[in-house]
């Protein structure tokens, strides 16, 4: 769930970049980069961490230039490195950088096919590595020392061809300009927008509206399943259809935990949809728990604030902020390994004493994934001198992985694969659990742009709108995915950097 950003400007376009990074943070904290262009040169930065630690004066002033892309980063199926940081860049042909939100399920055979027809070598695990030579391939078929927008559309077009999975990415091509495109199903979420200057209208591409707000763009549209746009150095808009079949199917947990609350995805707006939560929620509870004694209703910071304030207003119930988080301890969703996750808990939530003490307590989070959070918090809730604790999920049981860009576990890490309400209960160590049902999820997400017919809901239900993913597959990602491997590739990383150290190389990039 990484984030975006590209901008075509009438002047210096880094620090407009450096910005929109920083709005777009919670959608990746591992690394950062950042790729500009002047004068026929690519000036690139990218590191690991956030981008306040990334970037310091000597690297801003060194990205020169009115265009650029950017990306944070959080990993998937990679490795947390900073080999794997982005944009990527390949020289050949035009020079071309890319940065990508998202997940490609035949990486490896695309891989394979990069290697036997252009002898192109992909040097990371990354599959944003492949995804870019996948369109250099295509666009240097062409053997033309200067391209159009055609010529990109039709490279993307062999591109939707050959990718599968969910992918959303922002590109720029030396000298050109900068391409926006989404895969044929709408997965990952990318808008654009337009600021009108004195010196002309300049343009911008993100993962989310709120990046366009903040810097004072106005927001366009999302970019449609399958469709490029591409906007010259000069500032021209070119936009086609570069997909057969697309078809609008895009993921349903962007609403409920990836994106910021106020940020608008494919005419949804996420505090709406998640205030539509809390109310069906309510609606839940009221009807199988009857007479539920709940005495006051508490989120778990910060995502699940807006359902359970709309729960508790439905409910007639006691609404209490009974959680003060650190703000300096980064999402735990989103932090590689489990071991990391579970020593931050306690470290960013603490909770008030005098909201839990002696009653009958209703905590609301946005969804349960692992469980290992949920169980603290509950513990915490218990420490704190609740007499009862009852959780709710805004979302449905999670009992699936993910593989369109979102770094959810093997099915056995999750902790709702395979087991009743009742059984997750007892291992939560709440007196009693309810979720969400998916088909009132569907309902509050679909109430703010009826025209989406169905979501990708594969985390719940198991249904994969690509259609090409296996078991064998999922088992693949399993192994990658695990806390066990992320640990050794930890360590690896870790062995490989002592490495450099002695020898006097610099690891770092930029």
């Amino acid at each position: 769930m990484c984030g975006i950003i590209g901008i075509v400007a009438k002047d210096k376009a880094n620090q407009s970049l450096y910005d929109g990074l920083t709005v777009l943070q919670h959608r990746g904290q591992d690394a950062a980069g950042i790729a500009t262009y002047e004068d026929g040169r690519l000036y690139l930065r990218k590191s690991d961490g956030l981008v306040r630690d990334v970037f310091h004066t000597r690297h801003m002033i060194n990205l020169k230039g009115k265009m650029g892309i950017g990306h944070v980063r959080y990993p998937t199926a990679g490795a947390s490195s900073t080999a794997e940081s982005q944009p990527f860049y390949v020289n050949s042909p035009y020079g071309i950088a890319l940065a990508h939100n998202g997940n490609l399920t035949n990486s490896a055979q695309l891989k394979r096919e990069l290697f036997e027809e252009g002898l192109r070598h992909i040097n990371t695990d990354s599959d944003s590595e492949v995804l870019l030579n996948v369109f250099a391939h295509e666009l240097q078929r062409f053997r033309k020392r200067r391209i159009g927008p055609d010529d990109i559309f039709r490279a993307i077009s062999h591109v939707h061809q050959r990718c599968s999975g969910g992918y959303a990415a922002v590109a720029m091509i030396t000298g050109v300009g900068i391409i926006g495109f989404r895969d044929p199903y709408g997965i990952r979420p990318i808008v654009f927008g337009k600021r009108e200057t004195p010196q002309g209208p300049e343009y911008i591409i993100a993962s989310e509206s709120v990046a366009i707000d903040v810097l004072g763009f106005k927001l366009l549209r999302d970019i449609a399943p399958g469709e490029v746009i591409f906007i010259s150095k000069e500032g021209e808009v070119h936009t086609q259809q570069c997909a057969q079949a697309p078809r609008l199917t895009p993921c349903i947990f962007e609403h409920v935990y990836l994106a910021r609350p106020d940020s608008i995805i494919d005419g949804i707006s996420v505090h709406k949809a998640r205030m539509r939560m809390g109310e069906a929620l309510a609606r839940k509870i009221a009807r199988e728990w009857g007479d539920h004694g709940i005495e006051v209703v508490i989120p778990i910071p910060d995502t699940s604030r807006t359902a359970a304030l709309e729960l508790a207003h439905t409910l007639g119930v006691d609404y209490r902020e009974g959680f003060i988080k650190n703000r300096y301890i980064p999402r735990t969703f989103i932090m590689p390994g489990q071991a990391m996750r579970r020593r931050s808990v306690r470290q960013k939530l603490n909770a008030i004493d005098l909201e839990f003490e002696g009653k009958t307590v209703l905590l609301v989070d946005d969804s349960i994934v692992r469980g290992t959070t949920s169980s603290q918090i509950i513990e915490m809730a218990r420490d704190a001198g609740a007499r009862e604790v009852f959780f709710a999920s805004a979302a449905p049981p999670v009992a699936f992985p993910n593989v369109y860009g979102i770094d959810m576990p093997t099915g056995e890490e999750l902790i709702a694969h395979k087991r009743t309400t009742e059984e997750i209960a007892r291992l939560l160590g709440a007196d009693r659990l309810i979720y969400q049902d998916l088909e009132d999820l569907v309902e509050c997400a679909r109430h703010g742009n009826p025209s989406i017919e169905a979501f990708d809901l594969s985390c719940f239900n198991g249904c994969y709108v690509t259609g090409d993913v296996s078991e064998g597959y999922l088992n693949h990602v399993g192994l990658q995915r695990s806390d066990e491997a992320q640990a050794k590739r930890a360590q690896s990383n870790n062995a490989l950097q002592d490495l450099y150290a002695g020898s006097g190389v610099v690891a770092d990039i930029g």
